[in-house]
């Protein structure tokens, strides 16, 4: 029988099915974070004498062994328990006796998931930030193996400029750069405790000590009106979201890259066969399966991102069951992302370019732009070097890699990459362990 169930009243099977969908699934991995937040409400309950010493023993006696036998998997969330909270109070009723009935006193099942899933969300975005600096330093390392090895530079597709490996490679880092920022920020933005604000209209009769109780847990602040809880359900999980999905959007674009360059057309760069998969009846295919589906994957996230944006729209102030799909679709999303990265991060680790292919393909028109600066440079007006430069009978017969860099002496520019400038900024995200 749910929780909330009077007078021994039954709800048909379908229903419940219906109302749980697959919201169990997610409650088991927010079950460990449920009895922490259980833990600190109990003690909480105890400072205001509605447990008393030896209570609060034994629920803390009564959490540990629920740890223990879930650890061990004879204890997990099932569709018949409805969520990761029912699970909690009947295994403390059972082990406590009456002292388990009390463990809810002064919470609602809306502010107690919300703690949970902050709290999960804490450590998972910081395994995300790890998984981030993980593909940063591949890329400086891939950057400095491949020192001074031009590659072609696209716009529209076409050959446009001269390149490198170290500037492509270490774009993207830079990149992730900036989302480290975006995840640091929406970290701190919902590392708030919802505790005490119950169904969200905060709690009679108990003055629940909310700091101190969000202090334990490791929470920056409280939500202070009761009423912001609610409100905040669905924005903060969008947060976090547009943060991932910003994260996966340069994962998306450097593994586009990749595909086309480990074509036998490009034949830019290569990877161990142990990262490719092959063909059921084309015996000679050595496909990028990976990278294709770091590509896609993108896509389905953005699709969590947009549930969450238009989900809340519309709804009244307060709770409704509506905002019980935000959890999946927040946590689909961040573990979405960490597998993304986790599956990139081996690509960047084990793909290699072909120094002579991407040299070669460097073809003298990419310096007419060069040749049209180095006119300026001798007082021609840029717009007279310009068509002086168009014509391709001016272009060089070929490419002298050294030349092309050495025209280069701008900071971050093709041979003015630095690494060790990226890794200095990557440092400075030390909570990402």
């Amino acid at each position: 029988m749910p929780l909330w169930t009077k007078n021994g009243t039954e709800t048909d099977d379908w229903m419940i099915r219906f109302t749980v969908g697959d919201d169990y699934r997610w409650d088991r991995h927010l079950l460990p974070y449920d009895v922490r937040a259980t833990e600190a409400h109990a003690w909480g309950l105890a400072e205001i004498g509605v447990l008393s010493d030896e209570g609060l023993a034994d629920i803390r006696d009564g959490l540990e062994a629920l740890v223990e036998a879930a650890d061990e998997g004879s204890v997990t969330v099932e569709p018949e328990d409805e969520d990761a909270h029912t699970v909690i109070e009947r295994f403390l009723t059972d082990a406590c006796g009456a002292v388990g009935k009390n463990v809810h006193a002064g919470r609602s099942r809306n502010d107690q998931v919300l703690a949970a899933l902050r709290l999960w969300l804490q450590d998972a975005l910081a395994g995300i930030g790890d998984e981030v600096a993980g593909c940063i330093r591949a890329l400086c390392d891939l950057a400095e193996t491949h020192d001074g090895v031009l590659l072609p530079g696209y716009t529209h597709l076409q050959r446009a400029m001269p390149s490198t490996v170290p500037l492509w490679a270490l774009g993207y880092a830079e990149s992730w750069l900036d989302d480290l920022e975006t995840l640091r920020h929406v970290r701190r933005q919902v590392n708030v405790s919802p505790l005490g604000s119950a169904a969200g209209y905060g709690v009679p009769v108990l003055d629940l000590p909310r700091q101190a109780v969000a202090d334990r847990l490791g929470f920056r602040d409280v939500q202070t009106h009761a009423t912001s809880v609610q409100l905040s359900r669905g924005k903060h999980e969008l947060a976090v979201a547009h943060a991932c999905v910003q994260t996966a959007a340069t994962a998306n674009r450097l593994a586009a890259d990749l595909v086309l360059f480990l074509t036998s057309e490009f034949d830019f760069a290569t990877l161990p066969d142990a990262l490719t998969t092959g063909s059921s009846i084309m015996p000679q295919k050595k496909n990028p399966d990976l990278l294709e589906l770091v590509r896609g994957h993108y896509h389905r996230l953005a699709g969590k991102m947009q549930t969450l944006a238009t989900l809340p729209a519309n709804l009244p102030g307060g709770y409704h069951r509506d905002l019980q799909l935000t959890k999946a679709a927040v946590m689909e999303c961040v573990q979405g992302t960490g597998d993304v990265l986790r599956a990139l991060h081996g690509a960047l680790e084990g793909v290699t370019f072909n120094a002579e292919t991407t040299q070669k393909a460097c073809t003298p028109e990419l310096l007419a732009t060069q040749q049209a600066l180095e006119q300026v440079a001798d007082g021609v007006p840029f717009r007279d070097a310009y068509r002086s430069a168009a014509d391709p009978e001016t272009h060089a017969e070929a490419v002298d890699a050294d030349a092309v860099l050495d025209a280069y002496v701008t900071s971050g520019s093709p041979g003015n990459e630095d690494p060790d400038r990226v890794r200095r900024r990557l440092a400075e995200h030390d909570w990402f362990g």
